[in-house]
């Protein structure tokens, strides 16, 4: 039996993002959307008009993207069957239908022929991934299924998704990622011989701290070595949101 501090099974949340431009239903409990989302969100070019959002959980990358470009469309991919259909209803609680539609399926298994016939080898401009972080030999894993399949990373899973990345976009093609600063190095591997012309933004807690998240945009089929962009930062010594973060956060400004 859930106790008072437990949400009851199957129980969900209506939450507003970006100022309310945006709402998401997802669960009270295990995954919960955090910034991680909407910073990648925001990281994503303009310019671009066919996203696949790879591991979309209930469609708050892909979702915040189309929020901000109006006139682009996006495939949410999810794995988790339960997920996606939250992500099927924030697309239509958002009156995105025509723009937005979820495929469930793994990663791996993207323009490839056995696959799913969306997202097409080659059909999108933007892919954005937000891959699993903690690698299972070194974390404890959630005993919450949805949680641990968010959260715990195999051996290999990054690579995984660059290469389908790889496939989903054509040339010229961006990724955007966002992950820990620990796996830069792994990251980098990943995209060597893929991506080129990589900007790497730091995300900080707070000035005087050191990065926990790295934005990491990449085009398809470049050479150019890559660049680290000036850091954002997200609170003050106070705790105050930045002003630049509040207006990503908040207003759905895009990031440099």
């Amino acid at each position: 039996m859930p106790t008072e501090a437990e949400p009851q099974a199957g129980a969900r949340s209506t939450d507003s993002v970006l100022g309310g431009r945006l709402l998401l239903r997802q669960s009270l409990s295990g995954h919960r959307v955090g910034h991680d989302a909407l910073l990648l969100a925001a990281f994503a070019p303009g310019a671009c008009s066919v996203a696949v959002d790879l591991g979309a959980g209930v469609g708050s990358a892909g979702l915040a993207f189309l929020t901000r470009i109006a006139a682009a469309q996006a495939t949410l991919v999810e794995i988790d069957a339960e997920l996606a259909a939250l992500a099927a209803d924030n697309i239509a609680l958002n009156a995105m239908a025509g723009r937005a539609s979820v495929v469930v399926a793994d990663v791996a298994a993207l323009a490839r022929p056995s696959g799913p016939p969306h997202p097409g080898a080659g059909a999108a401009d933007l892919v954005l991934a937000n891959p699993p972080f903690n690698a299972t030999a070194a974390h404890r894993t959630s005993p919450d299924n949805a949680r641990a399949r968010a959260h715990m990373a195999e051996e290999g899973l990054l690579e995984e998704w660059v290469r389908a990345a790889d496939r989903c976009l054509a040339a010229r093609g961006v990724l955007c990622l966002i992950h820990r600063p620990e796996a830069l190095a792994e990251l980098l591997a990943a995209l060597a011989g893929r991506f080129g012309a990589a900007e790497i933004l730091p995300v900080h807690p707070r000035a005087d701290r050191a990065a926990v998240r790295l934005l990491v945009r990449a085009t398809k089929g470049r050479r150019t070595p890559p660049a680290i962009l000036p850091g954002l930062v997200l609170a003050d010594a106070a705790g105050r949101p930045t002003a630049e973060a509040e207006a990503v956060l908040r207003d759905g400004a895009a990031l440099r």
